[in-house]
């Protein structure tokens, strides 16, 4: 220990700051609590100009030791150099404060007074007006007992001294051999790449801080000391800030080589900071051409290197300063930060976890590893260090701002916007934290909330493109998609290459039949170069609905019974749509629709589609009053009101059909007519019409079931009914596949399965969560009943173990389960029949899947293979039958609700089969309740309450193993809102008043009106 202090006097005499610092490292490693060695880095670090790291030495002494003055001396000062006035006051008025209640150190009280008072004469004024005319006198403590008064430490050396002035926005050497140094640094705010991360900043050289009133006129500064031949410099800025220390020596001497060398690393960390990374990068060539391994050069050029994106040259320089000193742990941040850009978030966890060795609870890396965490969705590592780092550095808006993303990701919503308001309060200004804010409303689907925000993130930057952006979404998710093309065509005026607002507006204008502007879009779309996985998957579906879109305008002026993508689109091409797959293969192998002028010459939208009649205007009233009980009232579903009028259309339709149907059968004398219609129906390609009896499963075999269905005289099936309400969905909001999952492939038998999460990794899905430990417990009951799961590979793993079975039972968790399976596995809910007595079909699908370290994606999936199809279909036609038997076999039409009991009771066992069936690509969820809406309607009946809170009827279907079972879920709310009601007879025919597929699209779009 004895010769290090002696080796730190020597550095410290020879101002071989570097070097000093380097072995401080050393020093600290061994005795991280070691205070007077903390100030002695802080005041090494501070004749480098690295003011950040002056704060985070002085900090971390101050919380070992309170009343240390000299840290309150050297944080202000470096609070002063990086323009944080007010906080350097507030350091030095703490000093005071403790250097009265105890005048051990006179001096430093007399300086701190001196620097209050200062600060408080001249309150108006910049710190950067600084004029330094003192030699420095504060000491660097060697041992307890010993110190060296760096004030004296000039004239150790028998040199002649050059003054350097400082001239802001230059930085030369002028005739005279001056330096001038550049004033124009900016403290950067921290974020989690190197691009953005600046915490080695430079400022200029300030020793002891007097504040004076800022020069207006421009002319000569005088100086103290300052040598015979130093002239000041003028420049158009008002301001010149001059550096009354000597720097280097004209005579060659035993310090002039660490001298030179520390104040050129000076220089080099400058140009970083200003942005002139070649410059800097040629300043650390030099340096190291000289010397090698020197560490802090390395940083710096590697720093330099970060910022041009040349992250693996960064790298590399990191690591040989890390082999250089070991010790170096900004080398240790940096490299991490470099990693985590490129993706490395394992490599650079573990360089930000050795950077905090040296660095104890540094807030400044707990910031950075906490970032990392999060876009390594290590969201549990996440909130641990940006909680830390938010206790130390309570106004550390990024910081907040990452651990609301976090708090977000884990469902805690409340603790999350409130950090994202931390974020703001302490940084107003600071963009990203209104966008996460906006974007924590969206998600959680508060539409005011969020509008309310963007208001005033726009207020504060009118330019900012991502509200803009935002504010589409908004738009798009709440059925308003003029309002949304606004929005976003204001968002590509300022950022004209992004391809999400491009894309979003392509749809937008797709959905209400601007089919031209959507085609451009699309193509530009394609035409954009990548640099994401993300935007790539973008393009790629840029490719498939320009497709559907010059289909949709191809049958514009045609009647919407031929608008048929389930029949007339080919299976390859709806296959790799759904899947988000490459479309080489499909633009080889299957036909594409005629370019955009074919399609509208048959395909504009008329004028007149959009001017609607009285009946017209009666019937969207209604079906928007129907369609508004779609709703799930619960977190992450916006109100949508082309959704309403989309699901009240197609309900109004199905019950028109469906009543017709039944006033038919009612009359036994059209039981043979039936009959021949059928036969002869089959004969020819049938669109949608309400006494089809077509199937969507081609080629599948007729079920006995069906046979009865026909020899009954039934004019419907029960796919003719879902399908109106499909064919609804897929013009609403063309930007979805919603599709028969039976349509998709030649080769069905290979299966298609939906994928709804409720637990994604770390991350809990803000929609589904809700039904995580009713899924859980589900899941357990049926490992405990059949004791056996299937694994990824379908083959059966069982659970007959005792102890298998009692950690079964106490589990509160998926890893809990999967802990037990010890792999990949899945459990079928249980789906009761009743058409077919003991029959138990396969339900939805239960999965546990390890997605890494304590992460899991706890899912349901909805297997369509042809067995299981063909097993439902047999269920849905009989459950169909029973719905027409229970309303047809009384002739009596006008009873009460009670009466209908069978009724209800028999849509709702068709509607639990349904949602265990999930036939559709998407969107069965919706298509379902709007068929339970429209059968209600034809039997004469209103549903007039809304879901209530928390219920999402698809998922209590799923959850419960036969249909009565839903029915008592659902009873209770549905069955005492259900009302006897005759208005069917009032509405327009909507076959008719919305005959063509234009027509149609005008009236879903025209809720946006202006």
């Amino acid at each position: 220990m004895g010769s290090d202090r002696g080796e730190l006097a020597r550095l410290c005499s020879g101002r071989n700051w570097s070097k000093a610092i380097r072995l401080l490292d050393s020093i600290l490693a061994r005795s991280p609590s070691s205070i007077h060695d903390l100030c002695n880095r802080a005041f090494c670090y501070s004749q480098l100009e690295l003011h950040k790291h002056v704060v985070k030495d002085c900090d971390r002494a101050l919380q070992l030791d309170p009343a240390l003055l000299q840290a309150y001396v050297l944080k202000g000062k470096a609070l002063c150099a990086l323009g944080k006035n007010e906080e350097a006051l507030v350091a030095w008025e703490q000093g005071h404060e403790v250097a009265v209640r105890d005048t051990i150190d006179l001096k430093q009280l007399l300086e701190l007074e001196e620097l209050v008072s200062s600060v408080k004469i001249c309150e108006t004024v910049e710190c950067e007006d600084v004029v330094d005319t003192s030699p420095c006198d504060t000491k660097v403590v060697i041992s307890e007992d010993r110190f060296i008064d760096t004030s004296f430490t000039a004239a150790t050396t028998d040199t002649k001294t050059v003054v350097c002035e400082e001239h802001i926005g230059n930085s030369e050497v002028s005739s005279n051999g001056d330096m001038m140094l550049p004033n124009n640094s900016k403290d950067h705010k921290d974020s989690s790449s190197p691009a953005k991360d600046t915490t080695v900043t430079h400022q200029t050289p300030k020793k002891q801080p007097k504040l004076v009133k800022k020069k207006k006129a421009k002319g000569k500064k005088k100086k103290k000391n300052q040598a015979e031949d130093s002239e000041d410099r003028s420049s158009s800025s008002d301001e010149t800030i001059t550096l009354d220390q000597a720097l280097f020596a004209t005579k060659v001497s035993k310090s002039s080589k660490s001298i030179s060398l520390d104040f050129r690393l000076s220089r080099g960390i400058a140009q970083v900071n200003e942005g002139r990374y070649d410059q800097a990068i040629s300043i650390f060539d030099q340096i190291l051409r000289e010397t090698p391994t020197y560490p802090e050069a390395l940083i710096g050029r590697g720093t330099a290197y970060a910022f041009q994106r040349e992250l693996d040259s960064a790298i590399s320089d990191f690591t040989k300063a890390i082999d250089s000193n070991p010790s170096a742990g900004e080398a240790w941040k940096r490299r991490g930060q470099a990693r985590a850009a490129l993706g490395e978030f394992v490599e650079a966890i573990d360089d930000l976890s050795k950077a905090l060795e040296f660095e104890p609870d540094s807030p400044d890396i707990l910031h950075e590893r906490g970032i990392v965490n999060f876009k390594f969705k290590d969201y549990d590592a996440a909130v641990e260090d940006l909680s830390t780092c938010v206790k130390r550095d309570k106004k550390n808006s990024s910081a907040h701002t990452y651990l609301g993303l976090t708090l977000s990701a884990v469902g805690e919503y409340k603790r999350a916007e409130d950090e994202h308001l931390l974020g703001i309060k302490y940084d107003g200004s600071f963009l990203d934290s209104w966008a996460h804010l906006s974007q924590l409303y969206l998600d959680l689907a508060y539409p005011d909330k969020m509008l309310s925000s963007l208001e005033k993130v726009l207020q504060i930057d009118s330019r900012f493109s991502k509200a803009y952006h935002l504010r589409g979404i908004l738009y798009h998710g709440m059925g308003r998609h003029r309002s949304a093309i606004k929005e976003l065509s204001i968002a590509l005026t300022y950022d004209g290459s992004s391809i999400e607002c491009l894309y979003l507006r392509a749809s937008c204008n797709h959905a209400i039949g601007e089919y031209k502007s959507a085609i451009k879009d699309y193509d530009d779309v394609l035409d954009l170069e990548l640099d994401s996985m993300d935007k790539f998957v973008l393009q790629c579906l840029a490719f498939y609905q320009k497709e559907i879109a010059l289909y949709t305008a191809s049958k514009a002026n045609l009647e919407f019974s031929q608008f048929n993508i389930d029949d007339d689109v080919d299976p390859l091409f709806k296959e790799y749509w759904c899947k988000r797959l490459h479309p080489k293969n499909v633009a080889e192998k299957v036909y594409r629709q005629p370019p955009l002028r074919i399609s509208l010459r048959s395909g504009r939208l008329n004028k007149q589609d959009f001017k609607f009649t009285k009946h017209q205007t009666s019937l969207l009233l209604a079906a928007d009053s129907i369609g508004k009980k779609i709703q799930y009232n619960c977190l992450g579903f916006l109100p949508n009101q082309r959704q309403y009028r989309m699901a009240g259309l197609a309900a109004i339709e199905i019950a028109q059909k469906v009543s017709k149907a039944w006033r038919f059968l009612r009359n036994p004398k059209n039981s043979a007519k039936l009959v021949r219609r059928r036969d002869k129906l089959n004969m020819s390609v049938n669109r949608g019409g309400y006494c089809s009896t077509s199937t969507l499963s081609a080629g599948s075999q007729t079920s006995s079931p069906s046979e009865e269905r026909v020899s009954s005289g039934i004019s419907l099936s029960w796919q003719d009914v879902y399908n109106i309400a499909v064919k609804w969905r897929q013009i609403s909001e063309p930007c979805d596949p919603v599709l028969w999952v039976n349509k998709l492939s030649e080769e069905f038998n290979t299966g298609f399965g939906s994928h709804t999460p409720l637990l994604l990794g770390q991350a809990r899905i803000v929609r589904y969560y809700p039904y995580y430990l009713r899924t859980l417990e589900a899941a357990k009951s049926i490992m405990l009943d059949l004791k056996y799961v299937n694994n990824a590979e379908d083959r059966a793993i069982f659970l007959t173990d005792i102890d298998k079975l009692k950690k079964i039972e106490v589990a509160s968790s998926c890893s809990d389960l999967y802990n037990v399976v010890g792999e990949t596995y899945w459990v079928a809910t249980r789906c009761d029949s009743i058409a077919f007595q003991g029959r138990r079909l396969e339900g939805t699908r239960i999965t546990t899947q390890n997605v890494g370290e304590l992460a899991f994606d706890f899912a349901i999936r909805t297997p369509c293979t042809s067995s299981r199809w063909e097993e439902y279909q047999e269920e849905m036609t009989a459950a169909w039958e029973a719905i027409c038997e229970a309303y047809c076999s009384d002739p009596n039409p006008t009873r009460d609700s009670n009466a209908l009991d069978a009724v209800k009771a028999a849509i709702l066992r068709m509607t639990y089969y349904w949602y265990n069936f999930m036939p559709l690509s998407r969107g069965s969820s919706v298509v379902g309740y709007v068929v339970l809406l429209g059968l209600f309607l034809a039997a004469s009946m209103d549903v007039t309450a809304s879901i209530p809170p928390g219920v999402q009827v698809d998922w209590e279907a799923i959850l419960s193993p036969d249909p009565g079972t839903f029915v008592e879920a659902v009873k209770p709310w549905l069955y005492p809102s259900v009302k006897m009601s005759k208005s069917l007879k009032d509405y327009a025919d909507v076959s008719v008043a919305f005959g063509t597929t234009g027509s149609v699209v005008a009236a879903l779009t025209c809720v946006d009106d202006p």
